[in-house]
């Protein structure tokens, strides 16, 4: 064959390859979902709570020395509110920035925090940082956790709202005397009315599992955290009983915060259930065998509230679930492994594993995170997500950038439309997510913006709007994390 019938041969050959290419992309429809747009939400008038401030003499009680063996493990169901809920006078739109503002800084905090962690080498040992110079998330400061329970501090317990943050280890509340003491919907904790209450040393293993730690004029433990915004809780350090509806869980270490400044709101204390020693998971190990989940409602379809359990019943049958991993540097957050992911059916090439690939040193990976509300994806994988849901979401109407959001749409007078499918590949999981956990309202215009963002950092974080309606089960045990879908009937 002469060079002149090769090039026309390999020429007509791309063209039909060309053209096969493109009837077998008409041919395999653009997988789409129903999104019925509903408003922002409003935060409710009065709060619900299936448990009361019960007496104390019947309930329950479990203490770090009791002998608990698999068949006799706790397990305990609480209701959860959005934060939203202690600022019912504010409008819906109010609220939203309010909570964006909050995101962004969680954000950049939980980078920041990561960023230092890695460049520590080696890294540091517990206790053995300089005095009071902790630096970890929690979930009262302005870049806070979301949620927050009602459970009892204290004997007689007394009923206190309490942050709960997967971001977070040390658990702490307010205490009188105040030094400085924000403003809260309950009375503030008096621990000398309080009959389990008990310092500790400051030579004890609890007090030097502290990042940083000191001691008082008696040689008892003192703690303080610091924020990245600024804020700060400082206090003593001790053990005291926590009650959970009908369960009363003993010498619980956590801080008695007398100086708490800063941008705090609302609620009393934090309940951390990171994975660092001394959140409450790790703490009561035992007793809850290492398993808790929650399931977060999207409060835009639905009035009841959230809930967290801890124990087996945690963990749902339905799950699909994927491996745990460890940041060598940093054990307070949960990383998984994110493979890929699929918009309208099809998984988007450019998005590789290697993209949210955790290295030797803790750099990069993929954080779910209870406290952040919008998944941050690092900028690659970000822009071929976007542009995939763009092509699929061509037909609805565009409206400008919001906030963070750069993929907005104009829902205005519309009872349903179609969007691309979106899928999360985890290794072992699948995430098929719902519509309204991608395109959410940000306005009371009939605006929509597809719920993800870009990041310059090589860390992503799984947020919770993305984790709506999912039953998230943190299974320590067996070092995996489970998402089972409409978990929160």
């Amino acid at each position: 064959m002469g060079e002149k019938s090769k090039s026309t041969f390999l020429f007509s050959s791309s063209i039909i390859f060309t053209l096969l290419s493109l009837s077998a992309a008409v041919s395999t429809p653009f997988q789409l979902q129903t999104l019925v747009p509903r408003p922002l939400p409003s935060p409710p008038t009065t709060l619900s709570w299936q448990h009361s401030d019960t007496d104390s003499d019947s309930l329950v009680e479990t203490s770090e020395l009791d002998t608990l063996h698999s068949n006799n493990t706790l397990e305990v169901q609480l209701d959860l509110h959005h934060i939203d809920a202690l600022s019912s006078e504010e409008t819906p739109e109010r609220l939203f920035d309010l909570r964006l503002q909050r995101d962004a800084l969680r954000a950049e905090t939980i980078n920041s925090l990561v960023s230092k962690a890695v460049a520590r080498n080696p890294p540091r040992a517990p206790g053995r940082g300089s005095a009071f110079s902790s630096s970890i998330i929690s979930g009262l400061a302005q870049g806070s956790g979301e949620y927050f329970t009602r459970l009892g501090v204290g004997t007689p317990p007394k009923y206190l709202y309490m942050v709960l943050d997967t971001g977070s280890d040390v658990v702490w509340v307010q205490c009188s005397p105040c030094k400085k003491c924000y403003s809260q919907s309950d009375p503030i904790f008096d621990p000398s009315k309080s009959r389990s209450f008990s310092g500790i040393p400051c030579g004890s293993p609890l007090c030097r599992s502290l990042d940083s730690s000191g001691c008082n004029q008696r040689r008892m433990c003192l703690y303080q955290v610091s924020y990245g915004d600024g804020s700060v809780t400082f206090g003593d350090f001790s053990t005291e009983t926590l009650t959970f509806r009908r369960t009363k869980v003993g010498r619980v270490a956590l801080g008695c915060g007398h100086d708490n400044e800063g941008l705090f709101v609302g609620a009393a204390g934090l309940l951390g259930l990171g994975r660092g020693r001394l959140s409450f998971p790790s703490q009561t190990g035992r007793r809850f065998n290492r398993k808790f989940s929650y399931c977060l409602v999207d409060r835009s379809a639905s009035s009841r509230p959230s809930s967290l359990v801890f124990g087996d019943a945690a963990i749902p049958r339905t799950a699909q679930f994927t491996p745990l991993l460890t940041n060598p540097k940093l054990d307070t957050f949960y990383y998984v492994e994110l493979l890929g992911i699929s918009v309208g059916g099809t998984r988007v090439p450019k998005i590789t594993p290697s993209l949210f690939k955790m290295d030797q040193d803790g750099n990069g990976g993929v954080i779910i995170d209870s406290g952040t509300s919008v998944t941050r994806l690092t900028r690659p994988a970000y822009i071929a997500m976007r542009d995939a849901f763009r092509v699929g979401a061509a037909n609805l109407k565009r409206a400008p950038d919001f906030s963070l959001f750069d993929t907005c749409f104009d829902l205005s007078g519309k009872t349903s439309v179609k969007v691309p499918t979106v899928v999360l590949h985890f290794r072992g999981a699948d995430v098929s997510l719902p519509a309204t956990n991608y395109l959410i309202p940000v306005d009371s215009s009939g605006t929509f913006c597809f719920a993800f963002a870009g990041t310059m950092s090589g860390l992503s974080i799984l947020g919770n709007i993305q984790q709506q309606g999912f039953r998230v089960a943190y299974d320590m045990a067996g070092s995996r994390i489970g998402f089972a879908p409409r978990g929160c009937d």
